[in-house]
């Protein structure tokens, strides 16, 4: 029968018709962004190491970094992404070591300018000098002795043991 898919169709149409609207006002309101989303990139400096690995696990080289040695630690001068051939795939996300790159839940990416397309997440100058943490206070090197009559906590775990056993 020709007229059943016809009828099967209206019978959609007119349940949707009547059904709630799910059209929002993009700008004004947005629908919750899921905590797994994978939006713009964000690199947390305090804990990159510039080891590489997010470029190395990059299956389409989208991620090029530039590191200096400064004394005995890597120092990352340049990390720059060409956003316009990621997949957002998430293995430069899961290779990072330190989770120092991660996923924000930014969805405008758009840029007017194809010069403004790489995203550059660090661009800096590596310092001339190793910066060096502030080393500690000397401690003083008289300690006072301990005193041999007073009793240590192993003996007196021992003498506890003893009166146990004397107690059985």
């Amino acid at each position: 029968m020709f007229g059943k898919g016809l009828v099967k169709g209206m019978q959609i149409t007119w349940k949707e018709f009547w059904a709630p609207k799910a059209t929002i006002q993009y700008p004004e309101h947005q629908n919750p962004i899921p905590d797994r989303f994978h939006g713009r990139f964000v690199l947390d400096l305090n804990n990159c190491i510039a080891c590489g690995m997010c470029a190395n696990a990059c299956p389409n080289k989208v991620i090029s970094l530039r590191k200096q040695k400064v004394g005995t630690k890597q120092f990352l001068t340049n990390y720059v992404m060409n956003i316009q051939y990621c997949m957002f795939c998430g293995l430069c996300v899961e290779s990072c070591p330190k989770d120092a790159l991660h996923f924000s839940k930014v969805i405008n990416m758009n840029q007017y300018f194809y010069n403004n397309i790489p995203l550059v997440l660090v661009q800096r100058e590596a310092p001339a000098e190793p910066v060096e943490k502030e080393k500690p206070a000397a401690k003083p090197t008289s300690q006072p002795k301990a005193d041999k009559s007073a009793p240590t906590a192993k003996s007196e775990v021992a003498a506890s043991k003893a009166s146990d056993k004397e107690g059985e």
